[in-house]
């Protein structure tokens, strides 16, 4: 929420509402930016192999019925965005875990081929907190 209101993401945000059902899924924001209407998923990542941002860390049909939802929603006329959040810092880039869950990589890479906005950022982690900082690279497509 704090990358939102600082309009680092998306600048000149007019409204943000949390916890939005659409279709048959319930996403973490919708937002306004001027004529801009936005549906926006997150999901934390906190797998990590050799530099590499990895998700999901265990099978999820829930993320792939998202990742098919945000592609209906650029069908219906709005933007959409899939953003990854890095709970560490030091990764080189962010990929699917096509070797734990094929499905959910296919899903992203579709996603995407159909105008799904594809982020990701690492973060810093302290023991009481954590703070999201810099985009990372995003490799859909390996």
């Amino acid at each position: 929420m704090e990358l939102l209101r600082s309009g680092a993401y998306i600048p000149d945000i007019s409204h943000i509402k949390p916890e939005v059902k659409y279709g048959n899924s319930r996403f973490d924001f919708f937002v306004e930016a001027a004529e801009r209407k936005i549906f926006i998923e997150v999901k934390g990542v906190t797998l990590e192999e050799n530099g590499v941002a990895l998700f999901p860390d265990a099978p999820t049909e829930r993320g792939v019925k998202h990742l098919q939802e945000l592609t209906q929603c650029i069908a219906d006329g709005y933007e959409a965005h899939a953003v990854f959040v890095i709970q560490m810092s030091g990764v080189d880039y962010f990929t699917p875990n096509r070797r734990l869950h094929p499905a959910f990589a296919t899903a992203l890479i579709a996603a995407e081929s159909t105008g799904v906005k594809i982020s990701a950022f690492d973060c810093k982690v302290t023991q009481n907190s954590l703070t999201i900082r810099n985009p990372v690279p995003v490799k859909v497509n390996m």
